[in-house]
């Protein structure tokens, strides 16, 4: 039951960074960084956790935002608040 929540959490931002950064090639798995993405900049990362944060209804701190390494990470993160 978790790995079906982390893989839908993972197909939800896939699709936010997706809609965001105007590509529908874009896939995302649990080890990408921003770097690994073409056009995911500082500007556009704050658009991409904006989005999350309305979608799941959940606000992520400055200092959360900064242990984000990877998607993994971010999964990790909603879940948790989801939860």
């Amino acid at each position: 039951m978790k790995m079906e929540k982390q893989q839908e959490i993972l197909m939800c931002i896939q699709q936010v960074v997706r809609e965001i950064l105007k590509n529908d090639s874009i896939v995302l798995d649990y080890g990408t960084t921003s770097s690994d993405v073409k056009g995911w900049d500082s500007l556009t990362h704050m658009l991409i956790m904006a989005e999350v944060e309305k979608r799941y209804g959940i606000r992520i701190s400055f200092r959360e935002l900064m242990k984000v390494g990877n998607v993994g990470d971010l999964v990790s993160m909603v879940e948790k608040k989801v939860n």
